[in-house]
């Protein structure tokens, strides 16, 4: 008998309902429906705090649009004032936030997900990604745990600001103060979604001599074969044309991966260290402090101590770097995936802005991005496999299988030091997430396959 069809208008279980490590997130008409919507809006309108408007942006994708017009009358149910920014980088709603003094946002995206699915990213009044204890006052209202009430005549009403993206631009501009890029060859992956917004006009502004990738917006195309998550077409268009570096940003512009001028791959280790550097060489890193998550390469963690730097390592998600940041003074963070941020740029993970950075770094120098990375680490041989896990419990309670746990120890006591094993349960897909590193490749391989067939055996039984 077939399943029956989704219906736009369902909803999902509100049990079911939980923030991962970035919002909401999931397939349309199942996972994320305008009903869902509707009520995410209304109870983020009963939590945030009661002074200035709520901003809401979005990525290309199809769905947005329905997204967008049901969390701004689930908002102004809840009598909140509401400006729409329409296409727009998730970085810019943080940033609006804390310019106009607004009460909070969110963002329509699900970040590198593929087309058919869609995310809600919800921001509080200091721009911040929303801490958990008004992630599970939402979550209790969704539940039915809250009273709904309203009062009478308490509507808000919604303005569309897409007017705002212009002052989103100017800050990126400001951040490198304006140092020109004059025919410095760049090429943009901007994999059809929300880098468009304003991608190649900020590099174009300052000089450079660009060439897009996936230029248009997309919704039915974003993150397909392109972007941070493929960067072959980066890699190549950067060899034929002779560029300097490139730069391909995911569905909703937070974060960057970058090519250099002899094709390759610069991640977010790489960006952290090279970035960091020059913040260490000028006298203005805090404490010699980075701060990373426990996917970074252990060669990344050997080379900066090796600098006289210090590490500190947090679980996967930009929101526990944010935290950290902010516990330690640190000045930057991030992700090996490519999100970074930076104290001095609003602590928001920004693709853009990264590759602005990292682009102006190295013309000041008068050096190239490919012999900056000479000058960097090597970094240890790593493999992430993804097991598909589709049993939540199971796959957030892995560490209670006993099989699983003592060949996780068996690695690391076989590794001796020279290597460790990661496994995680993603926060945002239905997959537990196994990662070896190791000085010996054949190691990684090894123990790679070992532990992802152990994890799909013992995770997945009947």
């Amino acid at each position: 008998m077939a399943s029956p069809a989704f219906h736009p208008l369902d909803c999902p279980d509100p049990a079911q309902v939980s923030f991962g490590t970035d919002g909401l997130r999931g397939h349309v008409g199942s996972a994320i429906t305008s009903t869902l919507a509707l009520q995410v809006g209304f109870w983020c309108g009963r939590v945030l705090p009661a002074d200035g408007p709520v901003l809401i942006g979005m990525d290309s994708r199809t769905s947005g649009s329905m997204l967008v017009s049901a969390l701004a009358a689930g908002l102004t149910a809840a009598g909140r004032e509401v400006w729409t920014l329409g296409l727009c980088p998730t970085p810019a709603v943080p940033g609006l936030i804390r310019r106009f003094g607004a009460a909070g946002g969110l963002m329509v995206s699900a970040s590198h997900n593929p087309p058919e699915d869609n995310g809600i990213k919800v921001f509080g009044a200091d721009g911040s990604k929303l801490g958990s204890a008004l992630q599970s006052r939402i979550e209790a209202g969704l539940r039915g745990e809250e009273p709904a009430s309203a009062q009478a005549h308490a509507f808000g009403a919604s303005h569309q600001r897409s007017d705002l993206l212009d002052l989103y631009k100017q800050d990126l501009l400001s951040s490198v103060r304006h140092q020109r890029l004059d025919g410095v060859p760049i090429v943009l992956d901007l994999c059809w979604g929300s880098a468009t917004a304003c991608g190649a006009a900020v590099f174009s502004e300052l000089g450079a001599d660009v060439t897009v990738l996936h230029g248009e917006a997309d919704g039915e195309r974003i993150n397909v074969d392109c972007g941070s998550t493929h960067l072959e077409p980066l890699r190549r268009a950067v060899l034929e044309r002779g560029a300097a570096m490139g730069f391909a940003f995911d569905g909703d512009a937070d974060r960057m991966l970058a090519v250099d001028g002899r094709g390759r791959i610069v991640d977010g280790d790489h960006v952290l260290f090279l970035w960091g550097s020059a913040l260490q060489d000028s006298g203005v890193l805090p404490d010699q402090r980075l701060v990373a998550t426990v996917m970074s390469n252990l060669g990344f963690e050997r080379a900066w101590q090796a600098r006289g730097g210090q590490l500190d390592r947090t679980p996967v998600g930009d929101q526990h770097v944010h935290a950290a940041m902010v516990r330690s003074g640190a000045a930057l963070g991030g992700e090996q995936s490519g999100h970074i941020l930076s104290s001095a740029h609003g602590l928001s993970g920004d693709g853009v802005l990264t590759a602005l950075q990292l682009a102006s770094l190295c013309h000041g120098q008068g050096i190239t991005l490919a012999d900056w990375l000479d000058r960097s680490f090597e970094a240890y041989p790593q493999k992430l496999v993804n097991v598909r896990v589709p049993e939540r419990s199971r796959r957030k309670a892995w560490a209670d299988c006993q099989p699983l746990t003592a060949l996780v120890q068996e690695a690391e006591r076989s590794m001796a030091g020279d290597g460790r094993v990661l496994v995680r349960a993603s926060g945002t897909e239905p997959l537990l997430r196994v990662m070896v590193e190791a000085a010996d490749p054949k190691a990684v391989e090894h123990w790679t396959q070992r532990l992802a067939e152990a994890a799909d055996q013992h995770l997945n039984a009947a």
